[in-house]
């Protein structure tokens, strides 16, 4: 293949990899398409036509480009974000034997500040679940969701993934109720259910499940919409933001994982250890966890100010 052709192929050739082999997202492919064009559109300007012209000078001024002052230029997320995609790209070439050396090992993306989580107050909290009170059928059920994500920390993609079968296990809907978990990379965790969560979802699991059920085609899923469907990710997202708005809570700072961001400070700051939250979260490093060690130590910081006749000097 000639110059930037034999590159474009290796792309492709990537992109195909990523697709078949590593079973990766539409959109986590158009990402990595979109990084890597930007990358062959950098070497195509400085005449690099082929892969083995490629050595680390090369892959660092193109690091260094993309921060470079000027209308193009990337915050330091999105650099690193490029940077992996590139990093990745040259790892596979050597991996193919389609290159002799991977000149993007030594470049390293740029450290990021760890940003804090933002989690709720627990008066928030109690805010929201109220927001959700009455018989309505779907209010039953929004009481039912909230209440299990915050019990038990679970992203949204796990709870909406749950079945009728899930909760009817034996000892779940029993105090303390263990409820088994299918998190990310397939890994099962148990979560723990408190009593309230138990109550709401046995609630909505017999007095509203089965006439929602009723219009759909006999899903095995837990959380159904009015349709009788499985209730989507979306849908629950609208669900929370609407709670948020009846509580007088800005909609702009409540999601699925500010929640989980709530469960695991307010766990942390009632004294329970971080390798027990670790678990029940299901982070994989203890060292993700620790983040909200951070934000505990904060409110600590805060709480002993205001509190201490002697904190600041008169």
């Amino acid at each position: 293949a000639d110059g930037m052709a034999e590159i474009d192929q290796q792309r492709t050739l990537y992109l195909q990899h990523l697709r078949v082999e590593r079973r990766r997202s539409p959109h986590t492919l158009a990402a990595y398409g979109r990084d890597l064009e930007r990358y062959g559109a950098y070497l195509a300007d400085r005449g690099v036509t082929s892969a083995a012209e490629i050595d680390e000078a090369v892959v660092r001024d193109f690091a260094k480009s993309l921060s470079a002052p000027g209308p193009e230029a990337l915050a330091a997320s999105s650099v690193a974000r490029v940077l992996s995609s590139v990093r990745s790209f040259h790892r596979f070439l050597l991996d193919e034997g389609l290159t002799e050396q991977d000149p993007a090992r030594a470049v390293t993306p740029p450290k990021l500040p760890r940003r804090l989580p933002k989690a709720l107050g627990v008066g928030d909290v109690a805010a929201l679940l109220a927001a959700c009170g009455g018989d309505e059928p779907d209010a039953m059920r929004d009481r039912a969701l909230l209440e299990l994500l915050y019990a038990t920390g679970m992203r949204i993609s796990e709870a909406v993934a749950l079945d009728v079968d899930d909760v009817l296990a034996p000892g779940v809907l029993e105090p303390p109720g263990l409820l088994r978990v299918i998190g990310k990379g397939s890994k099962q965790r148990q979560v723990v259910l408190g009593e309230e969560a138990q109550q709401a979802v046995q609630q909505y699991l017999v007095r509203v499940r089965p006439g929602f059920a009723a219009y759909g085609r006999g899903t095995p899923a837990l959380f159904l919409g009015v349709r009788g469907g499985r209730l989507s990710r979306q849908h629950a997202w609208l669900i929370l933001r609407a709670a948020a708005e009846r509580a007088g809570i800005n909609p702009e700072q409540v999601s699925p994982h500010v929640l989980r961001h709530s469960f695991a400070t307010h766990l942390l700051t009632g004294g329970a250890d971080v390798r027990i939250v670790q678990e029940l979260l299901g982070h994989a490093s203890v060292a993700t966890t620790q983040i909200y060690t951070k934000v505990t130590i904060d409110t600590l910081r805060e709480v002993y100010l205001e509190a201490h006749p002697r904190a600041r000097g008169r």
